[in-house]
């Protein structure tokens, strides 16, 4: 199938109707479903070192298990998408979620770190399941302007949990050590198994799904890749996504060794710069109803990159300060945190007819770029912000790149036909 092409692509006869008393708790289902991703990489880091002492392992083998844990999660992504496109999305979201606690526990009790790493991206696999399968299953139930303000309630999920996530940690590892993190992520995926069992109905019927077998569902990924518009959305996510990850792997060395602040001060900052996401998620919800995806998805990427151009042009001239900094990257994340559900909702509506595919590159893809983007930051030093700000700013100059020439060019052809069609 062709991804829609309408300047509002999202059909109201193509979304299953969700009764508006039972949207809430499935939104409020669906966000707990996106933490997994944030909660089982946050939680966990405060034990690295109890867990490299305990296991015998080297800091590098110890980091290897957050890898693999996103490797599983973007190959979980781009396999459990377009298979939910034929089986159907219930089925591979109970399996998911059980699989998950069940992975989590043997993470708990593995007794090596070969055992760790290899469990951990199994258990990024099974999470997978909730995150894609939570972008599609929203898809299916919703349409018009209902969709962006839900996707923008997911991104603010998103920006809580990784400030919540280090300080449950915390507790967890001061209670009962490192393994009782992954105890209590195999709790949260009993939770979310209860809850998903009655939460969550079939929303894709089988006469909505692929008929082709599992082969014609992978290949509406290339499809959905062949459109113009697609592909320019899935990529400035996926840049914005790399400057995120920049941003969280580098502000760590940046304010507590380059500014000398204490840990304390620099949990203040990552809190207040996620608030910035969290504002940025509430703004696009109220502004969703009276602009477009592509208005909002513009302004969003130009407040980001002029957030970071001043980041660098402050660290160039003056050598920039820690209220400099702190306040470019509070806007730079204001930013990205408009990006994220505009790009989400625009490239959901455009992949409606393969949304499960749509959702596994939408997400498999922003988190590879974020992996990727991670290491360029200390492989060029963290004796300056230079290195941070530089990572972030070519990232979201890529993401207005393709904002300008894959997806403005579409919606301008959008809306000439729509003129012509009204003539």
């Amino acid at each position: 199938m062709v991804p829609t092409t309408t300047s509002e692509p999202a059909s109201e006869t193509s979304a299953v109707t969700t009764p508006p008393r039972r949207a809430g708790v499935l939104i409020a289902l669906l966000g707990a479903l996106t933490a997994i991703a944030p909660l089982a990489t946050d939680m966990y880091v405060p034990g690295f070192p109890e867990m490299g002492r305990a296991l015998h392992a080297s800091d590098s083998a110890v980091q290897l298990s957050m890898t693999s844990f996103l490797a599983g999660l973007v190959i979980g992504q781009l396999l459990i998408g377009p298979l939910s496109d034929r089986l159907g999305r219930r089925r591979l979201l109970v399996s998911g979620t059980a699989l998950f606690a069940v992975l989590s526990l043997v993470c708990a009790f593995a007794p090596t770190i070969e055992m760790l790493i290899a469990a951990r991206f199994l258990e990024g696999v099974a999470g997978a399941a909730g995150m894609v399968l939570a972008r599609a299953v929203l898809t299916d139930r919703f349409h018009g302007p209902e969709l962006p303000r839900y996707f923008s309630l997911l991104t603010m999920v998103l920006s809580v949990a990784p400030v919540i996530a280090p300080v449950v940690g915390g507790g967890l590892l001061s209670a009962g050590g490192w393994r009782a993190t992954f105890v209590a992520l195999a709790l949260f995926g009993v939770l979310l198994f209860l809850a998903v069992l009655p939460g969550v109905p079939e929303s894709l019927p089988p006469e909505r799904r692929h008929q082709g077998g599992v082969a014609g569902s992978f290949h509406a990924m290339g499809r959905l890749l062949g459109h113009r518009a697609f592909l320019g959305c899935t990529l400035t996510l996926a840049f914005a996504a790399a400057a995120l990850f920049a941003c969280i792997a580098g502000s760590s060395f940046v304010f507590q060794e380059v500014y000398d602040t204490s840990a304390g001060l620099y949990s203040l900052v990552f809190a207040v710069n996620a608030c910035g996401m969290l504002l940025a998620g509430a703004v696009f919800g109220v502004l969703s109803r009276r602009l477009t995806m592509g208005t909002l998805l513009s302004a969003s990427v130009a407040v980001a990159v002029a957030a970071v151009l001043v980041q660098v042009l402050l660290l160039v001239t003056v050598g920039g300060s820690l209220a400099g900094t702190w306040v470019t990257l509070f806007f730079a994340a204001f930013g990205i945190g408009g990006i994220f559900p505009a790009s989400m909702s625009l490239g959901q509506s455009l992949g409606r007819e393969a949304s499960g595919a749509a959702s596994a590159l939408l997400g498999g893809i922003q988190f590879l770029f974020g992996a990727l983007a991670s290491p360029l930051v200390g492989a060029f030093g963290t004796s300056s912000a230079m290195p941070m700000a530089a990572t972030m700013l070519g990232s979201l100059i890529c993401a207005a790149l393709c904002l300008v020439f894959l997806v403005r060019p579409w919606r301008a052809q959008e809306q000439s036909r729509q003129r012509g069609a009204h003539a």
